[in-house]
């Protein structure tokens, strides 16, 4: 392996992969930046979670959020066979959602992150992660060409990373509930 110093982007360019000059400014690296971020919030978030389960759930999403990363740098991902992203991939997400969502107490409330250390790691990769969602839609609503199924991981991926959340809670016996006696309040949806 080469130098990853390759001065090429001392001018504030990049490569997509097909070898297109962009600006690092485009919207298309902000999409595959803001992902890359989101891999690196959910290594964080991974290193000081002390659940082996969820661990290695989080082990696998880092592994996809390179081939998500992958179909927002390639320009021409929507021709790709087999795609970047699978619909597999995205139900997997989807059956770990109805899995957690169907232990007793986990959709109680709104959390107020910070009860919890590995929690509120996974509350900040959670926004990072809408953060990323919300970048890709701006590049597909510029009029690039976006495999839609990035959107659909990503806004699955954040629902998962907001019950990861709450299932640590849940575990360790932590209550982060928003409202109790003293705070009452309406109830809105709880992963935003």
């Amino acid at each position: 392996m080469g130098s990853i110093s390759t001065t090429r982007g001392d001018k504030g360019e990049t490569s997509l992969i097909g070898g297109e000059r962009v600006s690092k400014a485009s919207l298309r690296v902000e999409a595959y930046g803001t992902v890359d971020e989101l891999n690196s919030f959910l290594g964080l978030a991974r290193s000081i979670c002390e659940d082996d389960e969820v661990r290695q759930i989080v082990r696998e999403i880092q592994r996809e959020l390179f081939a998500v990363g992958g179909a927002l740098a390639n320009p021409l991902a929507h021709l790709k066979d087999p795609p970047y992203v699978t619909d597999e991939m995205i139900q997997r997400l989807t059956e770990h959602v109805h899995r957690i969502e169907q232990i007793d107490g986990i959709l109680s409330d709104w959390s107020l992150p910070g009860e919890h250390r590995a929690a509120a790691a996974f509350d900040v990769a959670r926004t990072v992660c809408r953060r990323a969602e919300r970048a890709v839609i701006r590049l597909a609503e510029s009029g690039e060409t976006v495999d839609q199924r990035s959107i659909a991981y990503l806004n699955r991926l954040s629902d998962l990373l907001w019950l990861f959340g709450r299932l640590l809670e849940h575990r360790a016996g932590v209550d982060a509930r928003l409202r109790d006696e003293e705070h009452r309040g309406p109830r809105w949806s709880r992963a935003w």
